[in-house]
């Protein structure tokens, strides 16, 4: 089964680039999000496998997003994406609930298998 995956980042370019190359990856990309409320709203409505997720949200923030979606009964797989680098943050990255870190200039469809799979981890997929 294909993976899905809802896109989380203020810019909707990179959206619309993120969905091209997560879907020639092989994951099906079935809803976006422009902010932190928003993406609690999309990914309750439509529990997707992953959440591809920007630190820097308007609202809350990618950090805050992570926390909650943790705490939901069909938790997605939650891996952050940032345009800054990852040591940029520090700890932070560490200690929260996301499974991983993908600078956007990074992103692919195989980048984010490796990062979801994580050593001996299936990707997950709805089904």
């Amino acid at each position: 089964m294909t993976p899905r995956v809802v896109i989380v980042d203020d810019h909707a370019p990179f959206r619309s680039l993120a969905r091209r190359l997560l879907g020639a990856g092989g994951f099906s990309v079935v809803g976006e999000a422009a902010d932190g409320a928003g993406a609690l709203a999309v990914v309750r409505d439509l529990t997707p496998d992953v959440v591809l997720l920007d630190v820097q949200l308007p609202g809350p923030d990618g950090f805050a997003v992570a926390e909650v979606l943790a705490r939901e009964p069909d938790a997605p797989v939650v891996v952050l994406v940032s345009s800054r680098a990852l040591l940029d943050y520090g700890s932070r990255v560490a200690a929260s609930t996301a499974r991983g870190f993908i600078a956007k200039a990074d992103l692919s469809g195989e980048t984010l298998q490796d990062v979801i799979r994580g050593p001996g981890r299936p990707v997950p997929c709805s089904g």
